[in-house]
């Protein structure tokens, strides 16, 4: 028996009581650094790769989420550009990274789903080695040649490139801009010389310089490059035209049948805390959803088009079936 002492009064404890009181201690201390551990996410700065170089569209989308979540949950958003082999260098990166929320992915059809049919090797699975957050934005593209080139409608840039044999040159950085250049000599039955860039930023510099003869960019990109005046668009490659540019026809006004779209999102790696999942898609949702941001999106061409992570796993496995048909339709063959 031991007796322990509290001020004036004594506590007389038997060998039960004392295991029974250090029991208790070890709870109450375990109990407490259990609560000091769990500490909300975010706890410290989050990085969003994006694949794609600098002023592209995927850099921009990510740029507008990265302030809108880092406004709402208190930490820094850091977007880092790791762009090169049609964006699988940076979706390498992220799906091998720590699954703890810290490192996400700025991801679009291209990554997680065309690549499949792209490359005979893809160092990621797009399906297993993400947990998704939510779609972001559907948007288009445009033809876009200089403002020099030899024709002032797609059917005039048809007739030209079919006078020349040897095949123009065309400028592709993304799935999207190298299937829609196939289906474009497909069915205008023409020839080009295909060129890939690292990002479509890239391959609109080089049309600016004479380096290749056209190219297809987001409208992120082209509408810029309409304003400056060095650039003009033969088309868009949705089924209809924009209001974006309503004077601007459909290409599948002249090839019927003729569309791309595309979408971006926001993926996590494999295995990334649920809670964490769930916070990051409410809290961009809501961010796309604010008068602000959707116009601000619009402005540039983008549709807010979200689904939730549910929806975007199921809709993720269904486009990389798709884009691996408009690949092959294309006659695009992987590398």
């Amino acid at each position: 028996m031991k007796i322990i002492a509290a001020g004036r009064s004594c506590v007389r404890l038997t060998g039960v009581g004392v295991v029974a009181l250090m029991a208790l201690a070890w709870l109450c201390g375990a109990g407490f650094s259990s609560a000091a551990a769990a500490k909300p996410y975010p706890e410290r700065a989050v990085r969003i790769i994006v694949p794609f170089p600098a002023g592209s569209g995927p850099d921009q989308v990510g740029r507008v989420l990265g302030r809108g979540l880092q406004d709402a949950l208190g930490q820094s958003f850091v977007v880092e550009n790791r762009s090169g082999a049609l964006g699988s260098v940076g979706a390498t990166e992220v799906a091998r990274s720590a699954a703890d929320g810290y490192t996400l992915l700025l991801t679009t059809n291209t990554v997680q789903a065309a690549n499949v049919a792209l490359f005979k090797v893809l160092q990621y699975d797009p399906v297993k080695d993400f947990s998704p957050i939510l779609r972001l934005i559907t948007t288009s593209m445009m033809l876009m040649v200089r403002t020099d080139f030899p024709a002032a409608n797609l059917r005039e840039f048809i007739a030209y490139a079919r006078s020349h044999p040897q095949g123009l040159t065309a400028g592709y950085g993304s799935a999207g801009t190298q299937v829609s250049i196939a289906k474009l000599k497909a069915l205008g039955k023409f020839a080009t010389v295909d060129v890939p860039y690292k990002g479509v930023p890239l391959a609109v510099t080089d049309v600016l310089s004479g380096q290749v003869s056209f190219t297809f960019a987001d409208f992120a990109i082209g509408l810029a490059q309409l304003k400056g005046g060095k650039m003009k668009c033969l088309g868009v490659t949705s089924l209809r035209r924009t209001a974006l540019a309503p004077d601007i026809p459909a290409i599948a006004e002249e090839l019927p049948g003729f569309e791309t779209v595309l979408w971006y999102g926001l993926m996590a790696p494999a295995g990334t805390p649920q809670e964490a999942v769930r916070l990051l898609y409410e809290t961009s949702a809501r961010i796309l959803r604010s008068e602000d941001v959707s116009a601000r999106l619009a402005a540039i061409g983008l549709d807010v088009a979200p689904l939730d992570p549910e929806q975007f796993g199921a809709y993720i496995k269904r486009e990389v079936g798709k884009w691996t048909k408009e690949a092959q339709d294309a006659g695009i063959e992987a590398q």
